[in-house]
Formats: C-alpha cells, sequence, structure tokens
C-alpha cells in the first residue's frame, strides 16, 4: 500500500484511518459502532449510518452514576440509563493547506430510567463537538449536556489535545499521545477530570486506553 501523503486524509472523506480524532460518523454508505467504558460508571454503546457525507442516523444506550447532593451522602450515587436514537450532522467543515477543522452536531432522544423517581422519562442531549487536526497533531473540544423531564441534569465539557509519535503507513498501527481535561456538572455538583490517553489506530479501528483518580479507560471505534 502506498505512502498516505500528508493531504491524502484531507481529500478523502473522514473514514481515513490515519485521522487522529474519532469522528461521530464514516463515510457516507458506512457503519459506525463507538463504544466507551470507564471505571468511574460510565458506559457507553452507539451506531449510526452515513445516509449522505454529512448525515448519520442511529441509536445509542449510555449508563452512567452521579453523585448525591446532601452532605451526608457525598460518597454515594445514583445510577441513570438512557436508550434512544442518534443523529449527527456535520455543520461545517474547513480544508486548510495544512489541516483540517470540523464542526459536528451529535444529537440523541429517548428515554432514561434511574434512581430517585419510577418509570421512564423523557431523555434528550444535544451535543456540539469541533475538531482541528494535522497527521501529527491534534486539538478538540466538546459540550455535551443530558436532561430529562424530570431530574437529569448532566452537562460535560471537555478539551483534548495530542500529537502522534511518527506518520505511519496505511496498513500500520499508529500511536498517539492524547491528554483530556473534563468538566462534569451533576446539578450543583461538580467534578473536574484530567486523564492521559494512548491511542492506536489502524485503518477503521481506533482504541483509547488512559487511567485518571477513577481508574482506567476504553474507548473503542469501528467503521465499515
Amino acid at each position: 500500500m502506498r505512502r498516505l501523503g500528508r493531504h491524502a486524509c484531507w481529500a478523502a472523506l473522514w473514514g481515513c484511518s490515519t485521522s487522529a480524532f474519532a469522528l461521530p460518523m464514516a463515510s457516507e454508505g458506512s457503519w459506525m459502532t463507538m463504544a466507551d467504558f470507564s471505571r468511574g460508571g460510565e458506559r457507553d454503546l452507539a451506531v449510526n449510518f452515513a445516509v449522505t457525507g454529512h448525515d448519520a442516523i442511529g441509536a445509542m444506550t449510555t449508563r452512567w452514576k452521579e453523585p448525591m447532593s446532601h452532605a451526608a451522602h457525598a460518597d454515594r450515587h445514583l445510577h441513570r440509563e438512557a436508550v434512544g436514537l442518534t443523529y449527527t450532522r456535520l455543520l461545517h467543515r474547513w480544508n486548510l493547506p495544512h489541516a483540517q477543522a470540523n464542526l459536528w452536531f451529535v444529537g440523541a432522544a429517548g428515554s432514561v430510567r434511574g434512581q430517585g423517581w419510577q418509570g421512564a422519562q423523557t431523555f434528550w442531549s444535544p451535543a456540539v463537538m469541533a475538531d482541528y487536526e494535522t497527521t501529527r497533531l491534534y486539538l478538540g473540544a466538546g459540550f455535551e449536556p443530558k436532561r430529562s423531564d424530570g431530574l437529569v441534569r448532566h452537562d460535560s465539557a471537555w478539551l483534548r489535545a495530542g500529537f502522534s509519535f511518527y506518520e505511519v503507513d496505511y496498513e500500520q498501527v499508529q500511536p498517539w499521545l492524547i491528554v483530556e481535561s473534563k468538566r462534569v456538572r451533576y446539578g450543583s455538583v461538580t467534578r473536574n477530570e484530567l486523564t492521559p490517553l494512548l491511542r492506536f489506530i489502524h485503518r477503521g479501528l481506533f482504541v483509547e486506553v488512559g487511567r485518571n483518580r477513577d481508574g482506567a479507560q476504553l474507548n473503542l471505534m469501528w467503521s465499515y
């Protein structure tokens, strides 16, 4: 396989495997499966299909836990679990001389169950993400609110920065070092996280492993 040039990724759709960022959708007509697991209690699984070069529809399930706001129970948590449909939209792409930047909308709507109430509540999550990348450098940011018609008020905001150790051929594994700074708010309770991660990209497979004070973290992405 020929070596990818510095600008080859920008000429192709975002299914290019040497991209630094786990983009939220693959190229038109392709499927994307994404999964995130952490010892902090988060479990996410999502699948979508790119119906156009800018739009993807899919389904997701997510599980997380929130600390109790009452001071007497600060070490206890409430579990939440949501399922629903997703819509992903590439809002804009900037093809720069030596880089590419993207602005994304990722929306989800469905139902959520959890401790503290009975039955299911309507759930929605309109997230916005942005990224800037070259074949060696990556910057990213995002904001994801989770809401329900009841008790759920969960906001996540993050910044990411990293670099690849070296360029590789298409058939080789490319390693990256990424550092993520994340701020999570559960109603009136706020938590800050700093997570170093090692990222490995090989063709359509993306694997990311890291660790913070809450424990290990594993992120997977597969486009096909």
